[in-house]
């Protein structure tokens, strides 16, 4: 019956401190902890510019010599003269020839404008714009905790988990800053 009696007394203890051990764990939980509600993937949109190009046919007009179109307006000035000195007689055929002398070199002149525009050359050019391509990338997420029976939001850079740590009455995040490992502690007063 000793033995009955202390194995029982034995278990009730294991009950009574694991009991105990869980209980203080909660309380230790709670007071250490703020949980996690959601935590909500953000992401954030990039753009990112490249250089889109094509051939294109352009038309360029030859440089031109004679800027002024003497050449045309000469030879025109000159048939127009011999033509207008072909009408007319005496005093007349003196006036229809510089008549025909005015009107020949205009004439001339605008034959000239004429062909300097049609003389013209091709070339193909490349024409390059700017576009831009978008790409999502994570941006951390939006975490929304209770603690201290309100809830609260943050933004973190990975995923918290279901609990956050909470000292002093403040959420603790602890995050890696470089590949050295060096820890960066931040405190979030709410």
């Amino acid at each position: 019956m000793k033995v009955s009696f202390m194995a029982g007394a034995l278990a009730g203890a294991v009950v009574v401190i694991a009991g105990s051990a869980v209980a203080g764990y909660h309380v230790y939980r709670t007071a250490h902890t703020a949980k996690v509600i959601s935590a909500q993937p953000l992401t954030r949109t990039l753009k990112i510019p490249r250089q889109e190009c094509r051939d294109e046919q352009v038309t360029h007009t030859k440089p031109v010599k004679d800027q002024n179109r003497l050449i045309g307006t000469g030879i025109g000035a000159l048939v127009g003269g011999i033509l207008g000195h072909q009408v007319g007689g005496g005093s007349g055929k003196t006036l229809a020839t510089v008549a025909g002398a005015g009107a020949g070199g205009y004439a001339g002149n605008k034959i000239q404008q004429n062909a300097q525009q049609k003389d013209t050359y091709t070339t193909t050019e490349q024409r390059c714009n700017t576009v831009y391509d978008k790409k999502e990338e994570p941006a951390g997420f939006d975490v929304v905790y209770e603690l201290n029976g309100s809830q609260h939001h943050l933004h973190t850079d990975t995923d918290p988990g279901s609990f956050l740590p909470v000292k002093d009455g403040k959420v603790v995040l602890v995050s890696l800053k470089n590949a050295a490992g060096a820890k960066n502690t931040s405190e979030v007063q709410r």
